[in-house]
């Protein structure tokens, strides 16, 4: 019915299935009602073993489902490749199945076309049921007449086979013929023709799975043939009930808690012949005459075995039926069109490609003609449906083409300078193809054309002659680009002008504030909001916070060093004491602090408590007064200083 792609949602980022009707069905209302059924069938449930359906939309003639892209394989691509599967294993995926089909019927839908193509098994090793195409909501009236009956026969439920009144139950029995098949490998039942094998799934039971595989648990072999009840109400009641009995076997696999499990009911019987001498008394005492004529002795030897009569009977209505179903698949299958391969037809002329779709039964119809760079006139340059490796279509289908006009000189427009729109329309009105490119430009006002060219990117100016179909590109304005402002606070004011300009903003000013609440010369203000879009270039002023924060520090100084002293000694070479000095230190012109040591002294320290930045001034004098050197130099607060 459809063609699934494999898609990406640019919205959120994210894989996605996107399942498209067919083009041949979408003019049949019956296949669109279907497909509509699905979308709608699968769109109103939500489950983790379901496929989730995300969107559901019709554009024009295409119809299609968005959905959730599973990552896995299909459990027939698993039984082919594996064979059969470990029990436990298999007891655990039928539980997620049923668990989906529980929320299903909770919600009035029926699948009708459980299989185990139509289950996934995620890379995690979760089931996922999929597939929703012929899921229909239950009503009193859900009847499938026989020869509109949809799935695939190996698992169907007898009375899906008979074209009967399929519900939920239904679902449950294609259930068993699933875990059948998981456990022994193998389908229950399997012919040549589709009609043999539904003819099977009304008459014949199934060999038991423990027979095929004799290490399968009793609890799961009784799961299965109660699921594969030919009568509807022998089965489980609901998927509820199933999803136990499951439970169940994992915990008691050898348990006999599984009820109502029924055999046929055709086996030999015996049969009492004290019946047929009563007859034979009862005929003789009425004397009744000896029928005469063609079919006489097989009257009267049914009358003696009526046991026999009514198995015959039994038999021709058997054969009877098998005969209409026959009979009705021959007719269906002679009626339904064939599949065949779509032809590829580009670059054929129109007569070339009726005669090729005439070999298959096809029809072509000229859905248009257009103007073309390379393609020459008269000659095809697309097909609907496309032509791809192993997509077939059904026979007497129509496919629609698209023929070449050949090349057409068109002289280029003037479109620098219009709206965007306006440009467009132009440029296709020409007969030219356009792509649309978009950039910031300062001095151009938004959504104007900025300039054009041709794919290889050469400016192509107004007037000039080119071959309709030639690809212009278009560039249109953005204005001027938007940037965000960066946050500034806390950065020194080096530091945001950096950040400013690397955000392709312009500094203006720095404004001071003093404010021993907030941290020192750092900026706490800007005149634009961080994280606001604004445009390029555009100025900001910075507020720095800026005040006198007393530190403590010291100054040292070094005298033996300042007045190059050297030990003294008298006439006889007694070493003569140290004369004694003053030191004066004066900060910004002021006197701060005086000491009297001698002169020898290596290390006279000053404590100092400041702000900011100080000349500070050290005068050594004599005991008499008299200056002896002075050392003047920058001292800044907190600092520690030797001279």
């Amino acid at each position: 019915m459809a063609t699934v792609y494999r898609a990406k949602c640019l919205v959120l980022n994210r894989y996605v299935a996107v399942k498209v009707l067919r083009d041949e069905f979408t003019t049949d209302n019956e296949f669109i009602k279907r497909f509509n059924i699905e979308a709608q069938a699968a769109a109103s449930i939500t489950h983790p073993n379901i496929v989730s359906v995300y969107d559901v939309g019709t554009e024009g003639n295409l119809h299609y489902i968005v959905m959730e892209l599973v990552k896995g394989k299909t459990l027939k691509e698993i039984i082919l490749e594996d064979g059969a599967l470990a029990w436990k294993w298999s007891v655990k995926v039928a539980m997620q199945i049923a668990s989906a089909l529980e929320m299903a019927h909770r919600n009035n839908i029926v699948h009708r076309d459980i299989k185990p193509h139509n289950i996934i098994i995620t890379e995690e090793g979760i089931a996922k049921v999929t597939d929703f195409g012929i899921a229909k909501a239950v009503s009193n009236s859900t009847i499938t007449a026989f020869g509109t009956t949809i799935g695939s026969v190996h698992y169907f439920s007898p009375e899906h086979a008979r074209g009967g009144y399929t519900d939920a139950k239904s679902d449950l029995y294609s259930l068993g013929v699933v875990m059948y098949e998981m456990v022994t490998g193998r389908v229950p039942f399997d012919s040549d023709t589709p009609v043999s094998v539904a003819l099977k799934h009304m008459q014949e039971e199934p060999i038991e799975p423990i027979e095929l595989k004799t290490e399968l648990p009793k609890s799961v072999n009784d799961i299965i043939l109660k699921a594969m009840q030919k009568d509807a109400e022998k089965r489980y009641a609901s998927a509820t009930e199933m999803v136990k009995d499951l439970e169940a076997a994992l915990k008691n696999p050898n348990g006999n808690f599984v009820e109502g499990i029924t055999k046929a009911d055709f086996a030999t019987q015996r049969i009492d012949l004290s019946s047929i001498k009563k007859s034979e008394g009862k005929r003789a005492i009425k004397e009744e005459p000896e029928k005469k004529g063609k079919f006489a002795k097989i009257s009267k030897f049914f009358e003696e075995h009526k046991v026999l009569k009514v198995i015959c009977i039994i038999l021709a209505c058997v054969l009877v039926f098998a005969l209409a179903m026959g009979g009705t698949y021959l007719a269906l299958s002679l009626g339904r069109a064939k599949d065949v391969q779509v032809p590829n037809l580009a670059n054929l002329t129109l007569d070339q490609a009726k005669e090729k779709v005439k070999e298959l039964n096809l029809n072509v119809e000229v859905k248009e003609e257009k103007y073309h760079l390379e393609i020459p006139e008269g000659q095809i340059i697309e097909q609907d449906p496309r032509y791809q490796e192993n997509y077939k279509i059904k026979e007497g289908s129509t496919i629609k083409v698209i023929i070449s006009k050949g090349q057409e000189i068109v002289k280029m427009p003037k479109v620098v300078g219009l709206k965007r729109d306006e440009a467009v329309n132009l440029l296709k009105e020409t007969g030219l193809e356009v792509e649309v490119k978009e950039e910031n430009d300062d001095k151009v006002e938004k959504d104007y054309i900025i300039k054009q060219e041709t794919e290889d990117e050469k400016e192509i100016t107004e007037g000039t002659e080119i071959p309709a179909g030639t690809k212009i590109i278009i560039y249109v304005s953005m204005g001027i680009e938007q940037v965000e402002v960066p946050d500034l606070s806390g950065k020194t004011e080096s530091e945001a002008k950096t950040a400013i300009t690397n955000a392709k903003l312009k500094w203006k000013s720095t404004e001071k504030v003093s404010d021993s609440s907030k941290p020192n010369g750092v900026v706490v203000n800007q005149s634009i909001s961080a994280k606001s879009m604004v445009d390029k270039d555009t100025e900001i002023t910075i507020t720095v916070n800026e005040f006198n924060e007393i530190k403590n520090g010291t100054i040292t100084v070094n005298v033996a060093a300042i007045l190059n002293y050297t030990p003294k000694t008298d006439a006889e070479g007694n070493e003569i004491a140290p004369e004694s000095i003053q030191i004066a230190l004066s900060l910004d012109g002021e006197e701060y602090a005086t000491k009297n040591i001698t002169e020898d002294n290596e290390s006279c320290k000053f404590s100092i408590s400041s702000t900011g930045s100080k000349t500070a001034k050290v005068q050594i004098k004599s005991t008499e007064g008299t200056v002896l050197t002075t050392k003047t130099f920058t001292y800044n607060s907190g600092e520690d200083k030797s001279i």
